[in-house]
């Protein structure tokens, strides 16, 4: 049940992403350049898209080809070095610069990601950073593409010079405070928090919510439970919702979980021992050997 209500709650949180940017202190920083800002200033400094990776790797090559031109390497020489043809090398010696070398068929090509390009920037500058979660996301609405080009298209982003302020807290350590005992958490996560629930009227009744049915599952005060629903109903939680809906489904023997000092914490507890038992014995010996650890193992 409180494992349902971590997972109700973490998801949560998540919804209220932007919520999370306090820093240390609890005070704001510098704004950091979003992403469409950044995007603006690769367009204007080459013809290719930014993050393109055909792009960066005629980069590499220009650099490396001249390296070796430089330290006295001869065009035969430097191709056996790099593992390329003669006229590849000559053709990067005559650009001076790689945007040179910028043209034919991938300049500009349309990619698939780019009508979800916007949706990226937006959940960038909301504080969502992780590629994978980003892939998820469009992959749901219909994105086609690979994670690599995701992953490629927002790797610049992550190396944008200048002032940027701290990254916002993630979704599952704030979920972690919320589900934590006031008391066990040090000053500098009290004060982040606070700053959070301050400025996040939803995720303030998240927490009261969930500190109210921790009181009732320690204190076996199951009598609170219809209350509890009603109330979680009242607030614009979906997530809380749905874990209250799960709830009232079979509310007599939940209310009496949570209210009688008998539970099956016993049996549950041979049972995964049993689980451990088999994967231990798979593929060893045979039934009777399995058999008598299961029956003598403590």
């Amino acid at each position: 049940m409180w494992h349902n209500l971590s997972e109700a709650t973490e998801r949560c949180v998540t919804r209220h992403r932007t919520c999370l940017r306090p820093v240390d202190g609890g005070l704001a920083d510098e704004r950091a350049p979003e992403i469409s800002e950044v995007v603006e200033d690769e367009r204007s400094s080459t013809p290719w898209r930014a993050g393109h990776r055909f792009a960066e790797r005629t980069r590499q090559k220009h650099a490396r080809i001249h390296e070796l031109l430089n330290q006295g390497y001869s065009q035969r020489g430097a191709a056996r070095a790099l593992g390329m043809t003669p006229r590849t090398v000559a053709r990067f010696q005559k650009a001076a610069r790689p945007e040179d070398l910028f043209r034919g068929q991938w300049q500009d090509r349309a990619s698939k990601l780019d009508p979800f390009k916007p949706f990226l920037q937006q959940q960038w500058n909301e504080g969502c950073t992780n590629a994978w979660k980003l892939y998820e996301d469009i992959k749901a609405v219909g994105y086609q593409g690979s994670y690599g080009t995701v992953r490629d298209y927002l790797k610049p982003f992550r190396k944008v010079p200048g002032p940027i302020g701290p990254r916002p807290l993630s979704a599952r350590s704030v979920a972690g405070w919320i589900l934590s005992r006031p008391d066990t958490l040090n000053e500098l996560q009290h004060r982040q928090l606070k700053t959070i629930l301050d400025g996040c009227p939803e995720l303030a009744a998240l927490t009261g919510h969930v500190r109210a049915f921790a009181t009732m599952l320690t204190q076996r005060r199951g009598e609170r439970l219809p209350a509890w629903i009603a109330a979680v109903h009242d607030d614009d939680l979906p997530s809380l919702h749905r874990f209250a809906s799960h709830l009232e489904r079979d509310l007599d023997a939940v209310i009496a979980g949570l209210t009688l000092p008998w539970n099956s914490g016993v049996v549950e507890g041979h049972v995964n021992r049993i689980k451990m038992l088999k994967r231990q014995m798979y593929g060893r010996a045979g039934f009777q050997l399995l058999r008598k650890r299961v029956l003598l193992t403590p």
